[in-house]
């Protein structure tokens, strides 16, 4: 009785060892089941020439457009990094992109650059705040002032519940 229960332990324990070991071989692949990278490339290029973290990149495509080139929200934001036309024109403006149009946002390399340097803009406006930066990309950089200066946000990421 006590070897056939040596014997199931011995089982049970090569068992949890081989799926371990499988779960650790296989974990780079169920992590991009989950956080796909598209454009890794081309997102890593550009998130180092304007010295942005490129995970912020991913996660922003990722929550904005679930990674849709043609991605288009209500009020009118485009791409994969959900840029407004309007901004859009603005940074395209600012970094002498010639012949820019707002279907240019569709594209990936221009939606990520433009989206690149837009952050890359906010970091520098709001000395790397995070929290500040998230919420001046998602509402724009004059709402986010605009609760800050008045109070009724602190920037930091603890009272982000209390932004309107």
């Amino acid at each position: 009785m006590a070897r056939k229960h040596k014997r199931r332990i011995s089982a049970f324990l090569w068992i949890f060892i081989l799926l371990f070991l499988a779960t650790v071989i296989t974990f780079p692949k169920w992590i991009t089941l989950f956080y796909p990278q598209p454009h890794r490339e081309l997102v890593y290029a550009t998130a180092s020439e304007y010295n942005i973290d490129p995970n912020l990149v991913f996660a922003i495509i990722r929550a904005e457009s679930k990674y849709q080139t043609g991605a288009k929200s209500s009020v009118g934001a485009r791409g994969l990094m959900q840029i407004m036309p309007e901004t859009a024109s603005w940074v395209a403006d600012q970094m002498d992109m010639e012949d820019f149009t707002t279907e240019d946002l569709h594209d990936p390399e221009v939606n990520i650059r433009i989206g690149c340097w837009y952050i890359n803009n906010l970091n520098r406006e709001f000395e790397g705040r995070l929290p500040i930066i998230a919420a001046a990309y998602n509402a724009g950089r004059g709402k986010a002032k605009e609760w800050v200066v008045s109070g009724q946000w602190d920037g930091s990421e603890k009272t982000i519940n209390n932004i309107p």
